[in-house]
């Protein structure tokens, strides 16, 4: 197995299943985060994050099949994203890495490539 690829080596779909579900269920307590969130059922946006994940890490393309390509800061773009909603989303993302109690080489990976992303996507001032 030492040609797998990332995905496969964390376990594949069941794992970022997961991830995301544990994400997830921070997510919908959040008092910062949820709100960003128009549905009242977080289950599409479950959804496509497990997706986009999957495909990243290299599982299968679904969601480039179903959705085209991630661009993430356009699709994030109607959305205030400070600080403040960066580090909610870390906190809750980080109870989930954890929880999935990878080999530390892997969960590093996923992490920094988790803070990476959401650094990526403030895009408005804290003091607006």
């Amino acid at each position: 197995m030492s040609d797998a690829n990332f995905f496969e080596k964390v376990g594949g779909e069941e794992t970022f299943r997961r991830l995301v579900g544990t994400f997830y269920e921070g997510v919908e307590v959040d008092p910062i985060l949820r709100p960003m969130y128009p549905d009242a059922d977080l289950a599409a946006a479950q959804e496509r994050l497990f997706l986009f994940l999957q495909q990243y890490w290299g599982g299968p393309s679904i969601y480039s099949e179903t959705r085209g390509h991630p661009r993430l800061r356009l699709r994030h773009a109607p959305f205030k994203i400070g600080t403040a909603q960066r580090d909610a989303w870390l906190s809750h993302m980080r109870i989930a890495v954890e929880s999935l109690k990878l080999a530390p080489e892997l969960e590093n990976e996923l992490w920094n490539y988790l803070v990476a992303a959401a650094n990526s996507l403030v895009n408005a001032d804290d003091q607006l």
